[in-house]
This record gives structure tokens, C-alpha cells and sequence, in this order.
């Protein structure tokens, strides 16, 4: 089992930046990637950005690209993801999922670990 806990989300005007961290942990925690995904009121739920287990490969969403950045350390089994250029668009809970292996994906059916999500807030 791994336990996966977002944080760092909160309010910011638009053009700002946020930092989003996640911690996955537990008893048998091996190789996996991880990924973040989020979710808009009456809105499927998006991909937002991947990282391998290496950490040398990203994905990202094509609403994000070029604005968010995510990065892991494996001394604090810990992902981030930088959000820069913010904009109302990307108000929505934003949800930390982790997967055993080392591939990461961009579908929320290949991850089976998730955090309870963190909300970010962008106003105009």
C-alpha cells in the first residue's frame, strides 16, 4: 500500500505562482512514478503533468505546457510541480496519484494511489 498526501495549494491572484508538493510512503514502496491531476466543478477530471521514476522523464497536458514544472526527489520520496502564469482556468482540485513502476502515464485509470487533493484558487 502507499499513502500518497498533497500540499501547498491555497489562493493566488492571476499571473501568480504556486508550489504543489506530494509525499508517497509506505511499508513496501519500491520504483514508481507519479503524476498530478486535477478537477474543476462539474468538469472531468484532468491530466496535468507525470514523472517517471528516474525523474528524467515528464509528460504534461497541453493546457499547462510551458507554465508548470515537475520535478521529484527521491532522498524525500517527494514530487513537485511548479505553477507559474496562473490563470482562473486553473482553479480546481488538484490530486496527487502514484503508480508502482517506472513508466509514467498521462490516463488517471493507470495510477492506483491517490491523495486526497488540494484545492488551488485563481481569481482574475
Amino acid at each position: 500500500q502507499v499513502e500518497v498526501v498533497e500540499s501547498g495549494g491555497g489562493k493566488v491572484q492571476a499571473g501568480g505562482s504556486l508550489r504543489l508538493s506530494c509525499t508517497a510512503s509506505g511499508p513496501t514502496i519500491g520504483s514508481y512514478a507519479m503524476a498530478w491531476f486535477r478537477q474543476a466543478p462539474g468538469k472531468d477530471r484532468e491530466f496535468v503533468g507525470a514523472i517517471n521514476w528516474a525523474g528524467g522523464s515528464t509528460l504534461y497536458g497541453d493546457s499547462v505546457k510551458g507554465r508548470f514544472t515537475i520535478s521529484r526527489e527521491h532522498a524525500s520520496n517527494t514530487m513537485g510541480l511548479q505553477m507559474n502564469i496562473l490563470k482562473p482556468e486553473d482553479t480546481a482540485v488538484y490530486y496527487c496519484a502514484a503508480e508502482i513502476g517506472t513508466q509514467a502515464y498521462k490516463n488517471d485509470y493507470d495510477y492506483g494511489f491517490w491523495g486526497q487533493g488540494t484545492q488551488v484558487t485563481v481569481s482574475s
